[in-house]
């Protein structure tokens, strides 16, 4: 697959500039095994790189041009380096806009590129596509031009460009993710501090598979900011009876039962399934490094059930796929991934049942909602990296 992706890359380069790339870069995209909505919240989540990614051919020229070929639009767009930017109608080209103007703003100069890139990385889906192409890009730039910049600065130049350029107020763990990423290894991130460890994923005989239930509600950026609100009414209400505590984590649940009556209880069960999120993802990590799947599973479980009653962010296409896979033969866990109201489940699959979990959950999903989900079988896999330089293996 990611020869390919390398080939049709290439060839895109090729058609675009009638010339060889003389680098290529690979940047991925991301999941989150665990931790959901407390990225805002003090706490930890636990994403990884995974095998799918944007791949980018790239060649210096020597003028003061960057001119980009985006072969799965079939568009292309340039700028001088030597000129302000500013956020234009092409929404792929103001992730890469945005990168430069922070590395711009930063005082570090750059030169002419010529860039062509293509993905696996399906769009819409959850899997940070985004943060591949701002990060990617600042990776190169980072590496063809000595910015001697080092990687958490990457994943927040990122996560900046996003901010000024794409106007979504994303959390760090996207970008965190891609540039961080190590093979076989998940990230226990604390989103505040970017403090980080990392665990051993330990999945023998087991896989994770992503269901894409191909909706998207409306509702995703109101109920997310609703949650928001939610969540911060109780915070404001734990803190004056407990000012004590540093961090919304170090809240205990008897605390939040004593704040209960003056929050409320919408604001009570979003806090309550924080909470219990937070302490989750460190539970998670240690069933991963332990090879315990049947406990991560289960875990896994308990947060798609959180989501859905308590934080109230899933929907009825998510709900109905993640209790029909639950019933196949096989399957440890399974629950929604991302913020909520459509996108992907995570599903945690004996290797040898995956095909038949597919096939049944398909033709169950699509008689009841005449979708044809779509699957993403996917392993962990490194950041961002330098495939070749003038096609050396390196």
């Amino acid at each position: 697959m990611q020869e390919n992706l390398i080939n049709y890359t290439k060839e895109a380069f090729r058609s675009a500039f009638e010339s060889e790339p003389e680098r290529i870069f690979l940047a991925p995209g991301r999941i989150n095994i665990i931790g959901e909505h407390v990225d805002y919240s003090d706490g930890f989540v636990l994403p990884a790189a995974i095998d799918k990614h944007i791949c980018f051919a790239v060649k210096k020229t020597d003028d003061s041009t960057i001119s980009f070929f985006a072969k799965d639009f079939n568009d292309s767009f340039n700028f001088d380096v030597n000129e302000k930017q500013f956020p234009v109608s092409q929404t792929w080209v103001n992730y890469l806009l945005g990168v430069f103007n922070v590395v711009q703003e930063a005082g570090k100069e750059v030169g002419g590129l010529q860039i062509a890139f293509s993905s696996t990385i399906p769009m819409g889906s959850g899997l940070s596509s985004s943060a591949a192409l701002e990060c990617g890009f600042a990776y190169i730039l980072n590496e063809l031009f000595d910015l001697h910049l080092n990687k958490k600065e990457l994943a927040l130049i990122g996560q900046k460009s996003e901010h000024t350029f794409v106007g979504v107020k994303c959390g760090i763990m996207d970008q965190f993710s891609s540039v961080f990423g190590k093979e076989h290894q998940v990230i226990m991130l604390d989103c505040n501090s970017l403090d980080h460890q990392y665990f051993e994923a330990n999945l023998e005989g087991y896989s994770l598979v992503l269901f894409d239930s191909c909706v998207k509600h409306t509702h995703l950026t109101s109920g997310y900011n609703d949650r928001r609100n939610d969540v911060d009414n109780g915070k404001k209400i734990l803190w004056q009876k407990f000012p004590e505590i540093k961090k919304y984590r170090d809240f205990t649940f008897e605390m939040l039962d004593e704040a209960r009556t003056e929050m409320g209880e919408i604001s009570y069960k979003r806090c309550f399934y924080l909470l219990k999120e937070i302490k989750r993802v460190e539970k998670a990590a240690k069933a991963l490094s332990e090879g315990d799947v049947e406990y991560l599973g289960q875990l896994l479980n308990e947060t798609h059930s959180g989501l859905s009653t308590e934080f109230e962010v899933s929907c009825n296409e998510l709900d109905f796929m993640v209790e029909k896979t639950l019933q196949e033969n096989g399957v440890l866990g399974a629950r929604i991934m991302g913020g909520g109201f459509g996108g992907c489940s995570i599903n945690l699959i004996k290797d040898e049942n995956v095909s038949q979990v597919i096939e049944n959950i398909s033709a169950q999903y699509k008689q009841a909602y005449n979708i044809d989900m779509k699957v993403y079988q996917v392993k962990i896999s490194d950041g961002i990296n330098e495939y070749y330089r003038n096609e050396i293996v390196i």
